[in-house]
């Protein structure tokens, strides 16, 4: 059974940091690249950051460029997420994804989605 599972949400003061991780099962992180998609309340999901499962490269949105990190654990079938100066926009409730080379930040394209951590920050 494929199942995204992500953790590490929290309540945070503006300017700090967290590291959402999204542990990945009934598949490797060689099958599929895995992205970072957030919704704020009112707000359509927005990709966030994504990583790429054949060379490792990255994309991020315009928004978290040089505050966020996407990286993954291949030992433990992890992806992460460090979050770094942390602002209030940046609350939301944050999905990762499974989805094809190619094609972040198209959502619809991913497969398989975990069930969200939310992230509050706070001014």
């Amino acid at each position: 059974e494929v199942q995204l599972v992500e953790s590490g949400g929290g309540l945070v003061q503006a300017g700090g940091s967290l590291r959402l991780s999204c542990a990945a099962s009934g598949f490797t992180l060689d099958d599929y690249v895995i992205g970072w998609f957030r919704q704020a309340p009112g707000k359509e999901r927005e990709g966030v950051s994504c990583i790429s499962n054949t060379d490792g490269r990255t994309n991020y949105a315009d928004s978290v460029k040089g505050r966020f990190t996407i990286s993954k654990d291949i030992a433990e079938n992890t992806v992460y997420l460090q979050m770094n100066s942390l602002k209030p926009e940046d609350t939301a409730v944050y999905y990762c994804a499974a989805g094809p080379y190619g094609q972040w930040p198209d959502e619809g394209f991913y497969r398989y989605w975990g069930q969200g951590t939310q992230v509050t920050v706070s001014s």
